[in-house]
């Protein structure tokens, strides 16, 4: 497994106002999107490719198109909505899937309650996007999930990572072939005993779509 610190003064600069508790949801939402586009010119650097001609005013020209079957990109419901558009803009021609996990508070286990994915990812490269790798449950069912399918390439694209969630997604992906690589940008300091980022930057789907648990 490669994890990617996209290192770059934008993205550091994005994520410091997405932090600050005093950034709305508006706000949130537009730097999301923003920085997820970043994120994603890192994430899609082994994008597969094939050869194509065409004609050009003056003359032909050998180019690349996206290969087929076409790339597919899969929100983590619901906080990953938030990421989707930047990742279309980057990838228009790629198809979009839905999976939707909850992650039980006491024993930080994902189980999954909602499914809108082909049923045979045979040969197919999946970017995943989900704000944050916090325990690395939710983003390991996700994997299994996919590699049952058949994808064979699997690009992880969040704006945090705790250095324990990355640990732990290592240690539970260790049994699967397939290239997997997570594209982060930062790797805060830890997680809290509640299982959160630190320092993070709060509940992200709460700080999307504005439905605040509580003022922490």
């Amino acid at each position: 497994m490669r994890v990617i610190v996209a290192d770059h003064p934008l993205i550091s600069h994005k994520l410091t106002t997405l932090r600050d508790k005093r950034t709305d949801s508006p706000t949130f939402r537009r730097l999301a999107d923003e920085l997820v586009t970043l994120l994603a010119y890192e994430a899609t650097r082994d994008v597969r490719v094939e050869e194509v001609d065409v004609e050009t005013p003056v003359t032909k020209a050998r180019g690349i198109k996206l290969a087929t079957p076409r790339p597919l990109i899969v929100p983590i419901l619901r906080a990953g909505l938030g990421m989707l558009d930047g990742m279309v803009r980057l990838l228009p021609t790629a198809e979009v899937g839905f999976l939707g996990l909850v992650r039980n508070e006491e024993t930080l286990e994902a189980t999954t309650y909602a499914n809108r994915l082909p049923d045979d990812l045979s040969s197919r490269q999946v970017y995943v996007v989900d704000p944050m790798l916090a325990t690395g449950g939710t983003l390991a069912a996700t994997i299994d999930y996919l590699v049952e399918r058949g994808a064979d390439d699997i690009t992880a694209v969040v704006l945090i990572a705790a250095p324990e969630g990355v640990e732990k997604l290592r240690e539970l992906t260790s049994h699967i072939n397939v290239p997997i690589t997570v594209v982060t940008g930062a790797m805060d300091e830890k997680l809290n005993e509640n299982g959160y980022i630190v320092p993070g930057l709060g509940d992200a789907g709460d700080r999307l779509y504005g439905i605040a648990k509580n003022d922490a």
